[in-house]
C-alpha cells in the first residue's frame, strides 16, 4: 500500500476530547488531564510496526524530553486494528513505550473514534495545539523519511514549538506528514 499524507484541514479547529487507555498505567486518561497547564500540546498518531514511525522514534523521544520543562505536552495515540495487526496491541504498545522510555503517554484508541475525530489518516500524523487547544500546526516532523539520507531532526515541529514559546507567528507553510495508513477495522472512514 502506498504511503498516505496527512489530510490538510483548516487550522484553528478545537482539539476533540477523549478518554483513552494509557497502556503503561492501565488507566483511562482524557485530553483535559494530559494537556493541563501546557503552552502547547503535540498530538501524535503513531503505532509500533510502521517503518515511518520506527524511523522517527529516537527523535520523538528527544523532542519530547527537550520541551518537557517548557510547558509543552506530548501525547501519542495508536488507533490501529490490533486483530489484524497484533504488533500494535496494548501489551506490545506498553513494551514499546518501556523499551524507548517514552516521556509521554501512549494511548490506545480501541474504537478508532479519536483518530476519526482528529482526521488522522497515517502514522505518524502530527497536530500541534496552542494553550487554548486550537490547532496551529498540522504537518510533518521533518523532511527525513526511511531510506533517505536526511537526518531526523524534528525541524518542522521544533520551529512550530519555538514560535509558540516566543509568541511569534507560526509559518503557514506546513508540509503534510507521510506514513503508513491507519489500519481501520471497517474500511477507510474517509472514502
Amino acid at each position: 500500500m502506498p504511503a498516505l499524507e496527512t489530510i490538510q484541514i483548516p487550522l484553528g479547529f478545537q482539539a476533540p476530547d477523549f478518554q483513552l487507555l494509557n497502556v503503561c498505567t492501565g488507566q483511562k486518561q482524557s485530553l483535559a488531564e494530559l494537556s493541563k497547564g501546557a503552552k502547547a500540546t503535540v498530538m501524535m498518531f503513531i503505532c509500533n510496526h510502521c517503518p515511518y514511525v520506527k524511523h522517527l522514534q529516537a527523535g520523538l523521544v528527544s523532542i519530547a524530553n527537550d520541551y518537557a520543562d517548557k510547558g509543552i505536552s506530548f501525547i501519542a495515540i495508536s488507533s490501529n486494528d490490533v486483530e489484524n495487526y497484533p504488533a500494535d496491541s496494548p501489551e506490545k504498545m506498553k513494551e514499546e513505550a518501556e523499551h524507548w522510555n517514552y516521556p509521554f503517554p501512549y494511548l490506545y484508541d480501541e474504537t478508532q473514534e479519536t483518530a476519526i475525530a482528529y482526521k488522522a489518516v497515517c502514522t505518524p500524523d502530527f497536530s500541534v495545539f496552542d494553550s487554548g487547544l486550537k490547532c496551529v500546526y498540522r504537518g510533518q516532523f521533518d523532511d527525513s523519511r526511511p531510506g533517505s539520507d536526511k537526518p531526523v531532526t524534528g525541524a518542522d515541529i521544533r520551529a512550530t514549538l519555538e514560535s509558540i514559546l516566543q509568541e511569534k507567528t507560526i509559518s503557514p507553510e506546513q508540509k503534510p506528514s507521510i506514513g503508513c495508513s491507519i489500519k481501520w477495522k471497517n474500511g477507510d472512514p474517509y472514502q
